[in-house]
C-alpha cells in the first residue's frame, strides 16, 4: 500500500482524473458506473469505477505541485499511466472568459518541484494523444475551449505590492506572460507534465476558468464542462 494515497496495485485504473479538491472526487465519481471509494488519506481521495465499460479512477491531489508529484508517483506504482488534470485556473489572456475551458498543451515551469527532477531547460509538455483526445471531446460536447499554454506557479497570494515585497515584480511578470500568449495560470500542470514525460507516462489537462488573474468571478464556472471533457477523452483514448 502506498504511503500517502493509501492505495494498492490493482485498485486504480490505467486512466486517472486528477482534481485538486477531495470533495470534487465524489462529484466526479458520481458520473462513473460501479464507483467505489478506495481510500481517503490527507488530501488524497480515490474512487475507481467505469465509464462506457472503461475502467477509470479519480484521485485528488490537493493544491500545488509537491502533492501532485506524490500522487502521480504513487498512482503509477499502482498501475496508472494516463493522467488528466481536471482543475480550476485563472485566465491570463483576455480572450479566455470565465466558464470556458483551457486544454493545456504545455506549461511554463514556475514551480519549485519539477526542478528537483530535471533542469528548467526541459520542457513541460502534455502528451499529444491525450491533448488530441481532449480537443476532440470538447468539440463533440460543444464546449467552448482554448488550446495553449498555462503557467504553473507556487504562490496563490503574491501580487499585492502593498503587502508582498515582490508584488510589483509578480504583476510585471503577468504582463510578460500575456504578451507571450499564455492563456491561463494554475498550480500543478508543469510538474504533472514534467514527471510524466521523463517516466513515459501520458498527461493532459482540462482547466475550468473561474475568473481572470487575481479575481475569482465564479468558483464553480466551467467545472462540469471540464469534467465532461475529461471523461469523454478517456473514452476516446480507450477506443484508440
Amino acid at each position: 500500500m502506498e504511503y500517502h494515497i493509501r492505495v494498492k496495485p490493482g485498485e486504480v485504473a490505467r486512466y486517472v482524473l486528477l482534481p485538486g479538491d477531495p470533495a470534487r472526487t465524489e462529484i466526479i465519481a458520481k458520473r462513473f458506473d460501479e464507483a467505489k471509494e478506495i481510500a481517503y488519506n490527507r488530501e488524497f481521495r480515490t474512487f475507481t469505477g467505469k465509464v462506457g465499460g472503461v475502467p477509470i479512477s479519480v484521485t485528488s491531489t490537493g493544491i500545488g505541485c509537491p502533492s501532485t508529484a506524490i500522487a502521480i508517483e504513487e498512482l503509477a506504482k499502482c498501475g496508472a499511466n494516463t493522467f488528466i488534470r481536471v482543475g480550476t485556473a485563472g485566465a491570463v489572456s483576455p480572450k479566455v472568459k470565465t466558464g470556458e475551458v483551457v486544454i493545456a498543451n504545455a506549461a511554463v515551469r514556475e514551480d519549485g518541484t519539477s526542478v528537483h527532477y530535471v533542469p528548467l531547460s526541459y520542457p513541460a509538455v502534455a502528451d499529444l494523444e491525450v491533448t488530441n483526445a481532449l480537443v476532440e471531446a470538447a468539440r463533440r460536447l460543444k464546449v467552448k475551449h482554448h488550446v495553449g499554454l498555462t503557467v504553473s506557479k507556487d504562490a496563490f497570494y503574491s501580487e499585492e505590492p502593498e503587502r508582498v515585497p515582490l508584488g510589483e515584480q509578480a504583476r510585471a511578470r503577468w504582463k510578460i506572460w500575456q504578451r507571450a500568449n499564455v492563456l491561463a495560470t494554475e498550480m500543478e500542470c508543469s510538474t504533472l507534465y514534467t514527471i510524466s514525460s521523463i517516466n513515459g507516462w501520458r498527461a493532459g489537462a482540462a482547466l475550468a476558468m473561474i475568473g481572470p488573474i487575481g479575481k475569482i468571478e465564479d468558483p464553480h464556472a466551467g467545472i462540469d464542462q471540464a469534467i465532461d471533457v475529461a471523461i469523454e477523452a478517456v473514452k476516446i483514448l480507450a477506443k484508440h
